[in-house]
């Protein structure tokens, strides 16, 4: 029961985490095929949000999630995410992709803290 808990925090941070730290999520990666408690995986985890996300890492994560959509976004999407990427305005990017995840039903990213409007 508890591994399972663990598991589904670690999904519903696994982006925001990313977004904060490409080192921190390494080391969550790290940690949870270790099996670390759920106590420490949060710490872990609260000590990332603690970073500052830097260009890199925020558009690290906004890929990441893209790729969810790659295949399946029409011509306008692409061009849109590839317009919103190089203007650097993630908290509006975070925004069109939350939307895509609700369009296109990918209850993975809907359930991520950071396209929950609270995630940045």
């Amino acid at each position: 029961m508890n591994r399972q808990r663990t598991e589904k925090l670690w999904r519903q941070e696994k982006y925001r985490v990313m977004y904060y730290s490409q080192k921190h999520y390494n080391q969550l990666r790290q940690a949870m095929r270790d099996q670390l408690s759920h106590e420490h995986i949060e710490q872990l985890i609260e000590d990332a949000y603690q970073q500052t996300p830097t260009d890199g890492s925020k558009r690290n994560a906004c890929q990441h999630m893209w790729g969810y959509f790659r295949k399946v976004a029409t011509l306008e999407e692409k061009q849109h995410y590839e317009q919103l990427l190089q203007d650097g305005d993630s908290a509006t990017l975070l925004c069109f992709l939350q939307q895509l995840a609700t369009h296109y039903h990918v209850t993975y990213l809907q359930e991520s803290t950071i396209l929950q409007n609270k995630g940045y």
